[in-house]
C-alpha cells in the first residue's frame, strides 16, 4: 500500500494534512535535516574563522556554497540524505557525508572536509537543530496561531461590550455580565499565556560527548572552546544560530526549556479548552447563532441540526496536544546518567504534539468566526431572572443597616419563581431612602451588569 493522505496512520499527514502546510516544512524530518545542516555548515565556516593554521579562513565563494546548502535545501536533498542513511545507519553521519559529497570538485572545501563536525557528537548537532526547529515553529506557527484566536476574541469583546448576559456559576442563574467581558476574560488569560510561551529561552550546547569539551582540548588546548561554542550558538542567522547558549551539560541538553516551552503551550491549550466547552454551551443555550456554510449537513438523520462541530473538533485535539505535550515535559529533562536514547524517539514527536495544538487553533478560530449574537435569546433569559436582583437589594439594604438584609431576601427568593412583582413590592416596603428605592425599581437584569463593559472595552 503506498503512502498517501488517505493511506497515512497520523491524521495529521492524512484527513488534517492540508491545514498543517505552515507546521509541516519546519517539524517533519525534512525540517530536522535541513536544521543539522544549517548547524553543521554554521559550526564549519566558524571553524575557518577560528585562527587554526590548519583551517585557513574560507572565500568569499565558499561561504556563499556553504550557506546556499542551508537556504536551498529542498526535498531531493533530504531524500540524498536518506540514501546514505542505508548505509550508516545513523542519521548524523549521514548528513555529515552529504555535505563533504557537496564538496567535490571544489578543492578549497575538499581540503579541509575533515572540518565537518569537528569534535562534534551528535546531540551537538540535534539538540541545537531540535532548537532550531521549535523556534521557528512557535514563532512562525504556534504564536501566529495563537494571536489570530486573541485577536478574534478581542474583537468580540468590543462588538459585545454591552451585549448583557445571565452568568451561570454552578449551573445556576447568577450575578449578569456582558458577553464581551466574558470574552475579555479569556483574552487577558490567553494573552499572558502566549507572553510566557514567547518568553522561553530556546537552549542549545556544542560541548562534546559528556560537555566536557575533551575532543575540542585535545585538538587545540590553548583554545578557548567554550567562548567559540558560545559565539556559535549565539551570533545570529545565518553564520550563528541566533540561540541562547546553555554552558553546562552531559551529553544532551537538558532539555529543561523544551519542558517549560511544551508546559507554556500546554496551559494555553487548557484555556482554550476552557472556552470551547464554554462556547459549546452557549450555542447549546441559544447565546451564539452558527453561520450556515452551504451544502454542510449537521446530522445524517436530523437535517435541523447546526452542530458546534468546530469547537468540538478544537477540543479533542487540543486534549491530544495536551496529552503529548505533557510526556514530552515530563519525560525529556530525565536522562540515565550521562546519555539514554529515550529522549531521541520522545523528540520525533515534538511536531506531531505542535500539530495538534496548531489544528485545533484553527478549528477554533473557524467556530468563533461562524458565531452570530443572540440577543433575544440572551434577553428572554435575563427577563425569565428576576432572582438575580436579590444580592443589589440585599447589599443596599445592609448600607443602610436594615437587619437580617440576606436572611430576608433568601426567604423571598431561594428556590421560588421570582417575579419583577414580588421584587418592587418588597423594594417599596423597605425603610431605605426614596431615592435609592427608585434606583433599584429602575434596575432590570439587563442593566445590572456592574463595570462588565467597561472592563470588556479595556483588553
Amino acid at each position: 500500500m503506498s503512502l498517501s493522505t488517505i493511506t497515512a496512520l497520523s491524521p495529521l499527514d492524512g484527513r488534517y494534512a492540508p491545514k498543517l502546510a505552515a507546521l509541516r516544512p519546519i517539524m517533519s524530518e525534512h525540517g530536522y535535516m535541513h536544521r543539522r545542516v544549517q548547524v553543521e555548515v554554521a559550526w564549519f565556516i566558524a571553524l575557518s574563522d577560528a585562527g587554526f593554521a590548519e583551517f585557513k579562513p574560507l572565500t568569499t565563494g565558499a561561504r556563499a556554497y556553504l550557506l546556499g546548502l542551508v537556504k536551498n535545501f529542498s526535498e531531493a536533498d533530504a531524500a540524498a540524505i536518506k540514501e546514505i542513511e542505508k548505509t550508516t545507519n545513523h542519521d548524523v553521519k549521514a548528513v555529515e557525508y552529504w555535505i563533504k559529497s557537496k564538496f567535490e570538485a571544489r578543492p578549497e572545501l575538499e581540503k579541509a572536509s575533515e572540518f565537518v563536525h569537528f569534535a562534534c557528537t551528535s546531540e551537538d548537532i540535534n539538540n541545537t537543530s531540535h532548537a532550531l526547529q521549535l523556534r521557528s515553529g512557535r514563532d512562525q506557527v504556534v504564536l501566529p496561531g495563537l494571536d489570530r484566536i486573541v485577536l478574534k476574541l478581542r474583537e468580540m469583546a468590543h462588538a459585545f461590550a454591552e451585549v448583557p448576559m445571565l452568568s451561570r456559576t454552578h449551573g445556576q442563574t447568577a450575578s449578569p455580565t456582558t458577553v464581551g467581558k466574558e470574552m475579555a476574560n479569556v483574552v487577558m488569560r490567553l494573552q499572558t499565556a502566549c507572553d510566557r510561551i514567547a518568553s522561553v529561552k530556546i537552549m542549545g550546547k556544542m560541548n562534546g560527548a559528556v560537555g566536557n569539551y575533551n575532543a575540542h582540548l585535545s585538538a587545540w588546548p590553548d583554545f578557548d572552546w567554550e567562548a567559540f561554542s558560545k559565539k556559535v550558538i549565539e551570533t545570529p542567522e545565518p553564520l550563528g544560530l541566533g540561540l541562547t547558549f546553555q554552558p553546562y551539560s552531559i551529553q544532551i541538553e537538558p532539555h529543561d526549556y523544551m519542558a517549560e516551552l511544551f508546559d507554556a503551550v500546554a496551559r494555553a491549550n487548557t484555556i482554550l479548552i476552557d472556552l470551547s466547552r464554554d462556547i459549546w454551551g452557549y450555542v447549546s443555550l441559544g447565546y451564539f447563532k452558527q453561520r450556515l456554510k452551504a451544502g454542510e449537513i449537521g446530522s445524517s438523520t436530523m437535517p435541523h441540526k447546526v452542530n458546534p462541530i468546530d469547537f468540538e473538533n478544537a477540543e479533542g485535539n487540543l486534549g491530544l496536544a495536551n496529552a503529548l505535550l505533557k510526556h514530552l515535559s515530563e519525560k525529556l529533562p530525565i536522562s540515565r546518567w550521562q546519555r539514554d536514547l529515550t529522549d531521541s524517539t520522545v523528540l520525533r514527536n515534538m511536531g506531531v504534539a505542535l500539530g495538534y495544538a496548531t489544528l485545533a487553533y484553527a478549528s477554533l478560530l473557524t467556530g468563533l468566526n461562524k458565531l452570530e449574537i443572540n440577543e433575544e435569546a440572551l434577553a428572554e433569559d435575563l427577563g425569565a431572572s428576576w432572582e438575580v436582583l436579590a444580592e443589589p437589594i440585599q447589599t443596599v439594604m445592609r448600607r443602610f443597616g436594615v437587619q437580617g438584609a440576606y436572611e430576608k431576601l433568601k426567604e423571598v427568593t431561594r428556590g421560588k419563581t421570582v417575579t419583577a412583582e414580588a421584587l418592587h413590592g418588597l423594594i417599596q416596603s423597605l425603610e431605605i431612602p426614596q431615592a435609592e428605592k427608585d434606583r433599584l425599581l429602575a434596575m432590570t437584569p439587563g442593566s445590572y451588569v456592574g463595570k462588565a463593559a467597561e472592563l470588556a472595552r479595556r483588553v
